[in-house]
């Protein structure tokens, strides 16, 4: 007994939320797990150590930089978690270190030498024969000293830009009167990284650095040359855009770039061993310590061998997939929809139908206008093209474009200017907010009456990343919630500012206080004995307020289940606090982007899908949009065929435990599941 309660005591005394930080990098953790795994197929490991290495250049670019400002301004406040932001950064390089030298063992001692035994090898310059160095210097003369432009730092040549996430070669040049200089080489973006040569075998690959590295001597003529070391410096990317104080959103956001490409250095990152002299020279010049300094030991620039993933080897990647068309669509999609709602699950269910929606509303006379939100699309967008059409034919278009969407504020100016000229009405989002929630709109006369027609999702509207990210979206008519989309798009663009809605959940001012309701509901049915359940799929939990109702519904007797893909404050299985919650993480070939949010309401279940998670910024500083599945036979469907496979999967998922472990689910299990071939392999979903 006693030692039940020391274990209870020990049990409590335990966080009460996770650090955001450090449990993004367990996230990222998984992915690297899915690197490592070898029943992958080998360029798909390579994938995931791509993938890995882009997720920490955007962590160290958004982040660590926010922690970096903390501290530049003398901020020691205690975060929740009970760290200062100096403390914070400490944690997170301490946290990354093994997970940096995993990753780079498992990309020479696994992946780069599986790969070579497959006629793929990257070779190294210095193992060449002799005519084959000579054939590649005679390359590079020709196609890539013209472009270096070497860069050395001297009394009157002060430390040279460098470039965000760009790789460079620093080295010491002396001349024969002993005067010796730092000089640094980048190497080119415009040249493709993994070079083949011309007339050679196919399978005889040579990383450009290695190729300009072990010519370098060439653009310092006459001067004694060091060995050169590779770097590279991640810099401040999180634009602040204050939409107060930005009479123009276009111009202002256009502006912000711009000072993105000269943001403060946050990383650098360095070949093992460094000369002590070059080391300090870059430290100095990029103002930047030990602390921020990151040793690699192989690779740098991990996400660029990309390349390498264009080998025309299937035997080597996924088995293709190919999308299916629900059996409900005939072909006419406002039939299907006025027949009954119509629920997608992507990649499963092809995006083709999303597609069609818009086109064929672009061409139907009977329509007479299209609204939509554009948070994220493709270069070669057929939605894009379709509003443009439907322009064309008379019809009226508003198209809500998020010019802050991070990363792809430069496309997105690009496709708002690109509508603007087409004559769509372009809105740039709502004042002081993101618009994140992903909806369209289409009003069409039927027998001289005007009926709504709307698409919610979960993702965004993109045909690229709807076949690699799993998302739901669902086609409806009902009255209640095509009237709530309608009051939205006033809100995004005129001065309305809706009470009330309907059916749907929006955020800011509506959504939060909705679903703590909804929590509390299922904690009061509960504690009168009731079986209350609670199922909710999402890709963060880090909303303080949501975490304290969780935590008084479980304690209330409420059964939790949470599907969190990657950051999750909520510590789960802690007796007196969390010991009715589960948290697990499914991590594979498709990225788990989709959300929702279940409850079992007695005899009255509610299901809703939608554009937020379970965030601050999403709840409190976007406009976002959760909308339920008021067809109950779809809803059953959705929740049994759907969300409950999650919780039997034994492959791709990890448990969190209470001491913010994520470990493998049932890995060994008699019958193994994978979820997401699983939905692959149904024939609905």
């Amino acid at each position: 007994m006693l030692q039940e309660i020391e274990a209870s005591e020990h049990e409590q005394s335990g966080p009460r939320f996770f650090n955001r930080e450090l449990s993004w990098v367990a996230f990222n953790a998984r992915v690297l797990e899915e690197a490592q795994d070898t029943s992958n197929p080998l360029l798909e490991r390579l994938r995931f150590l791509t993938i890995f290495h882009t997720n920490l250049d955007e962590f160290f670019m958004i982040r660590v930089s926010g922690l970096k400002q903390q501290v530049d301004a003398g901020i020691e406040v205690l975060s929740v978690d009970g760290l200062t932001p100096r403390g914070n950064l400490l944690a997170v390089n301490q946290a990354l270190q093994p997970l940096l030298a995993e990753a780079q063992a498992c990309l020479h001692e696994s992946v780069l030498p599986q790969l070579a035994a497959e006629n793929i090898v990257l070779q190294r310059y210095a193992d060449l024969s002799e005519a084959t160095r000579g054939a590649w210097d005679s390359w590079y003369d020709e196609f890539v000293h013209p472009i270096l432009t070497p860069l050395a730092v001297g009394p009157t040549r002060p430390f040279p830009f460098i470039s965000n996430l760009s790789l460079n070669l620093a080295t010491y040049v002396e001349s024969n009167k002993g005067e010796r200089r730092l000089a640094r080489v980048k190497v080119p973006g415009v040249l493709p990284r993994v070079l083949r040569l011309p007339g050679s075998d196919d399978t005889a690959l040579l990383l450009l650095e290695e190729l300009i590295a072990n010519n370098l001597g060439k653009l310092f003529p006459g001067m004694k040359v060091d060995p050169p070391v590779q770097f590279r410096v991640t810099r401040d990317a999180d634009v602040e855009i204050r939409d107060d104080e930005a009479n123009d959103l276009l111009k202002t956001v256009q502006e912000g770039l711009r000072r993105r490409r000269f943001g403060e250095t946050v990383r650098l990152e360095m070949q093992s061993n460094p000369p002590a002299d070059l080391l300090a020279a870059l430290q100095a010049g990029l103002r930047i310590d030990d602390d921020d300094t990151y040793f690699v030991d192989g690779t740098l620039a991990v996400p660029r061998l990309n390349a390498l993933l264009d080998a025309d080897r299937p035997d080597l990647k996924f088995p293709p997939h190919v999308p299916k068309l629900p059996r409900v669509l005939s072909g006419d999609i406002f039939a299907d929809i006025r027949a009954g709602d119509v629920f997608l699950h992507h990649p499963y269910d092809s995006f083709a139908p999303v597609v069609d929606f818009i086109q064929t509303a672009a061409r139907d006379p009977k329509v007479l206008a299209i609204k939509q939100t554009l948070y994220r699309t493709s270069g070669d967008s057929p939605v894009i093209a379709a509003l443009e059409q439907a322009v064309e034919n008379g019809k009226q278009v508003a198209a809500i474009v998020e010019l802050k969407a991070r990363f792809d504020e430069e496309n997105n100016i690009t496709w708002a200017r690109r509508l603007e000229e087409a004559g769509v009405h372009v809105v740039y989002g709502v004042p002081g907010l993101k618009t994140h929630s992903k909806v369209a709109l289409v009003v069409r006369e039927e027998a001289g009456v005007l009926r709504r027609y709307v698409h919610i999702g979960t993702g965004n509207y993109n045909p690229s990343t709807a076949r690699v990210y799993t998302d739901f979206g669902l086609f409806t008519a009902h009255q209640q919630l095509t009237t709530d989309i309608a009051d939205i798009f006033n809100r995004m663009t005129g001065f309305a500012r809706p009470t009330r809605y309907r059916g749907l959940l929006v955020a800011p001012n509506h959504m939060r206080k909705h679903l703590i309701k909804r929590i509390r509901r299922e904690a009061k049915r509960a504690v009168a004995g009731e079986d209350a359940h609670i199922l909710f799929k999402c890709n963060a939990i880090t909303d303080y307020g949501i975490i304290e109702a969780l935590y008084d519904a479980s304690e209330a007797g409420v059964r939790i289940d949470l599907l969190v893909r990657g950051v999750c404050c909520l510590v789960p299985g802690v007796s007196g606090q969390s010991s009715n919650i589960r948290v697990r993480s499914v991590v594979g070939r498709f990225l788990e982007h989709s959300r929702a949010y279940w409850f079992k309401n007695g005899d009255k279940p509610e299901l809703l899908i939608g554009s937020a998670d379970l965030m601050q910024r999403n709840l409190d500083r976007r406009v976002e949009v959760l909308t339920p599945l008021l067809d109950t036979v779809l809803q059953q469907a959705v929740r049994h065929q759907v969300l409950e496979p999650y919780l039997s999967d034994t492959e791709r998922t990890r448990e969190l435990g209470p001491d913010g472990i994520y470990r493998r689910h049932h890995l060994n299990a008699e019958t193994p599941m994978d979820v997401q071939q699983h939905f692959i392999d149904s024939k609905r979903w």
